[in-house]
């Protein structure tokens, strides 16, 4: 196993989880999922700004959240030392996640 994932083969073949790698890889996992829900929240959003059906206040509201929500994921991606790429898996033949 290469030193860039979470476990390393000790020499009798017990398996050593190394903590600082699982934190790192439970913050991407858990961020990505936060990603991917933002971005389905703000689709969302514009598709009933887009149909007409929220107030100016409520427009105005809607877009003070999703731009309060954008800073603090930046915030912890920067936390965290992860980018917009590190959050985006790779499903394979599915494509990209994000």
């Amino acid at each position: 196993m290469s030193n860039g994932e979470l476990t390393t083969r000790t020499n009798s073949g017990h398996i050593a989880l190394d903590p600082e790698k699982a934190e790192e890889g439970l913050a991407q996992l858990v961020l990505t999922v936060i990603e991917l829900l933002r971005d389905l929240v703000e689709r969302q959003a514009m598709a009933r700004v887009d149909s007409g059906s929220l107030s100016e206040e409520e427009v105005e509201r809607l877009g003070e959240a999703l731009m309060n929500l954008e800073e603090k994921m930046e915030e912890m991606k920067s936390y965290f030392n992860l980018s917009d790429e590190d959050l985006n898996i790779d499903l394979g033949p599915l494509g990209n996640l994000l």
